[in-house]
Order: C-alpha cells, then sequence, then structure tokens
C-alpha cells in the first residue's frame, strides 16, 4: 500500500492500492481514505469487481492493515487464498514497481487527505485504469538465467494488457465480450490491435 503523505504521517490521509494480476499483468489501483478495515475492504471489493476475471489469491505484504483476523475471515468466507510476502524492502515487487509509473508520476508525492483529493484521485484512477489496461504495452518476464556474473532474461512480446486478458484461461466469455465493448469505446470502434 502506497502512503500519500509528504514529510509527516501525522493524522489520516489517503493511500492507495496497487493490485496487479501476476498471469497476465492487469493493474488496478484503489484509493483508500485511510487504513481502516473498512477502507481496505471497499478496496479489495472495487478491485474486485473491475479485475477481468476472478479473484483467487491474494499475496500481500506483511502490514497489519490486512494481516488480521477480520480479513482471515473475509478471505475465507469469499474462498480468496491468502499468502503473505517474503520480509525484504521490496516485499510486494509486482505491486511497488506501479508505484512510479502508475501512482507517483500521475499523483505526484504530495500529501492528501481532504474528502475532495478522495474524489478526485477516485475519478483519476478510474481513467488511467483504462489507459494502464488497454493501451500501455508491457513486457512480461518469462525466465532468468545466472551465466556467470550476468543475468540473462528473457521476455515474452511486448502487449498491452487487453489482448492478455482476452487470452487469459480465466477470464469468462462474457467478461470477454464486455472488454471488447469497454475497448471499442475507448478506440472510437476501430479493430482490435494487438500492440
Amino acid at each position: 500500500m502506497l502512503c500519500h503523505f509528504w514529510e509527516s504521517t501525522k493524522g489520516e490521509h489517503l493511500h492507495t492500492l496497487a493490485a496487479v494480476d501476476i498471469d497476465t499483468c492487469w493493474c488496478e489501483l484503489a484509493v483508500l481514505s485511510n487504513r481502516s478495515q473498512k477502507s481496505v475492504q471497499e478496496a479489495i471489493d472495487q478491485i474486485q469487481g473491475n479485475l477481468p476475471f476472478p479473484l483467487l489469491g491474494i499475496d500481500f505484504d506483511n502490514d497489519s492493515a490486512f494481516l488480521n483476523g477480520n480479513f482471515s475471515r473475509y478471505y475465507q468466507a469469499h474462498k480468496i487464498m491468502f499468502t503473505r510476502c517474503r520480509p525484504e524492502k521490496n516485499d510486494q515487487a509486482h505491486g511497488e514497481e506501479k508505484n512510479w509509473s502508475a501512482v507517483r508520476k500521475l499523483v505526484g508525492y504530495g500529501r492528501y487527505e481532504s474528502p475532495e483529493a478522495l474524489a478526485l484521485m477516485k475519478a483519476i484512477y478510474a481513467i488511467s485504469g483504462l489507459f494502464l489496461n488497454f493501451f500501455q504495452p508491457v513486457r512480461k518476464l518469462l525466465a532468468k538465467e545466472r551465466v556467470g556474473s550476468k543475468v540473462r532474461k528473457k521476455y515474452d512480446r511486448i502487449y498491452t494488457l487487453y489482448p492478455r486478458g482476452l487470452a487469459s484461461p480465466w477470464a469468462s466469455e462474457e467478461t470477454k465480450a464486455r472488454l471488447r465493448e469497454v475497448y471499442k469505446t475507448l478506440n472510437f470502434g476501430g479493430p482490435e490491435r494487438r500492440s
């Protein structure tokens, strides 16, 4: 979870939850008014509703906002597998890689705490989510191999997340049809292209 404060953590301020699907790299952002259970649960519900496939599992960082008895019951009730990530500085690499490219470049480093800022960030994230998932190309790492002191990485072709979502075996035909309809409104009805 990314905090939106500058110099002081005193008082309530906004937070951003970045969720990244490991299979397709699909990215969803949700803004939270605080770190309460209610705010975190609403953000997870929003993200789950925006994903083009079912939410089967969550791998959070080692944050008390996610690691508590109430959420344990929530995950069990919704049949969501829950795992914890490694306890290191970059403890949630897939989500944290979006902190700069999807969040900081968009909303900066300022302290945000007002209801107006919350409403504005929700609107910004709704629009930016369309850009990130339908038009921003992503290269996915397929394999890493260490050869002496060098690391060789193999990537797949560069695609936007939209064709990855359409190719996902987890996305239902109804969901794929909905994605195609959304894409047509964004692309002014043009032909589908694999970016």
